[in-house]
């Protein structure tokens, strides 16, 4: 009996030992097995800021200016001045060393960032190179071999320019369609921040057609200004001092957009916080400006010319013993630009060509024959050599309130009409 159960024990204990190197080597092939294992953590970010980082470029402002007051050293090309009035820290002064000599040097005024978009071409914000008198591209950190730039087009409304760069040696970025954007996307932002070339941030496209309107005022080719409302991209990923002109980019590595400006507290009141709303111009918006630089019809800017004195108020359109118009004239000077400027319409003859023609008092005349004119003396050299039965384009800008037209009492707002007239032989009207 004894013997029987030393052998039951001795089997247990060769059970148990059978167990316990079953169960040390499978413990033991564990660690290997997992040592083999590679942990791949991914970035939906990364493959494409590999493929555009590079074609990210600086773009350098520099300017004439008169150092007897020493306020060169240059100011933050983002925010805008354009969009300005509380979206981030603006131009500043940059107060340098002056101490009154009567001197002009260029200096560096200002940075921003650019995307290569074709061979030798850099798409960037307009307010980044508005006013310069040189402009010049840095490649990464490398401010030493510049390339200079020109405007090849640009439109200062929808803050966009495009530089012809000779010799640039980056490679394009796929344009994208800003159209097929939908809230949530990944998008990643790419600029020289503060200074850090190439920086980029990352988020998701947070809201579409954002309207955003200018503090500054758009001047048309008549003289009268306006605000300018433009339709953006709002994102999260963060857009920082100098990123102003780069690129906003989906995970393909496709420019979806121009990153632009930002918000902050200032916008609504000094105690608001605001964080993660950033802008940018959609890609679409400015393919227009991209191609006009490609193929060589740039646009520039086309001020009016400054009014000179009114004129005195000229009865029968300016004219004597010729076909008239029928209307008592004089010069509209703008009004700093609530106004265009112009011929203002303060009274309409009965029957007379204007009438019939659908001119009404109050109106202002701002082109003539295809001619944009500012004073009555133009007009009237344009008409003066016009003959009975003639027709005449005419522009008007019409006020939506005409108050007292003779005392000028008209609304600031109001809209552009088309209309012509048939010169004819009237009596005039005694004044």
């Amino acid at each position: 009996m004894k013997k029987i159960l030393n052998k039951k024990v001795m089997g247990i204990i060769a059970l148990a030992l059978v167990c316990v190197f079953a169960g040390t080597v499978i413990g033991s092939s564990q660690p290997a097995a997992a040592a083999e294992e590679k942990v791949v953590l991914t970035s939906p970010f990364t493959e494409a800021i590999a493929k555009v980082r590079n074609s990210v470029v600086g773009v350098n402002n520099y300017q004439i200016v008169n150092n007897s007051y020493g306020n060169y050293g240059g100011y933050d090309m983002f925010p805008w001045s354009y969009f300005g009035g509380g979206f981030g820290n603006g131009y500043g002064n940059g107060y340098g060393n002056g101490r009154g000599q009567e001197s002009n040097e260029e200096v560096k005024y200002g940075s921003g960032s650019g995307v290569v978009i074709e061979k030798e071409y850099v798409l960037t914000n307009y307010h980044v190179v508005e006013g310069a008198h040189s402009l010049k591209i840095s490649i990464g950190d490398d401010e030493e071999n510049l390339y200079d730039a020109t405007v090849a087009a640009y439109d200062a409304d929808k803050d966009v320019a495009v530089l012809k760069v000779p010799g640039l040696p980056l490679e394009p970025v796929e344009i994208g369609d800003s159209d097929t954007l939908v809230i949530g996307d990944w998008v990643v932002n790419i600029g020289n921040a503060i200074g850090f070339t190439g920086t980029a941030t990352a988020g998701i496209v947070s809201g579409l057609n954002r309207e955003i309107a200018s503090d500054n005022k758009s001047v048309d080719k008549y003289g009268r200004a306006s605000s300018v409302v433009n339709s953006m991209i709002q994102t999260d990923a963060a857009i920082n001092s100098g990123n102003s002109g780069g690129g906003m980019f989906n995970t393909a590595g496709q420019l979806m957009g121009i990153p632009t400006l930002k918000y902050t507290g200032s916008r609504y009141s000094s105690n608001a916080t605001v964080e993660s709303i950033g802008m940018c111009i959609p890609i679409n918006e400015a393919k227009d400006v991209i191609a006009a630089a490609l193929n060589g019809t740039g646009t520039t800017d086309r001020q009016p010319d400054e009014a000179g004195s009114a004129d005195s108020r000229i009865s029968n359109g300016g004219l004597s013993g010729k076909p008239r118009m029928g209307v008592t004239v004089t010069t509209s000077g703008g009004s700093n630009g609530a106004y265009p400027k112009g011929v203002y319409i303060i009274e309409v003859e009965a029957n007379s060509p204007a009438e019939k023609a659908g001119i009404q008092a109050g109106d202002i005349i701002v082109e003539v024959n295809g001619q944009v004119i500012t004073s009555v003396s133009e007009e009237v050299e344009i008409l003066s050599g016009m003959k009975e039965g003639d027709e005449v384009a005419v522009k008007v800008f019409r006020p939506n309130t005409v108050t007292d037209a003779q005392n000028g009492r008209i609304s600031t707002d109001g809209d552009y009409k088309d209309l012509t007239v048939t010169l004819a032989m009237v009596d005039p009207v005694n004044q």
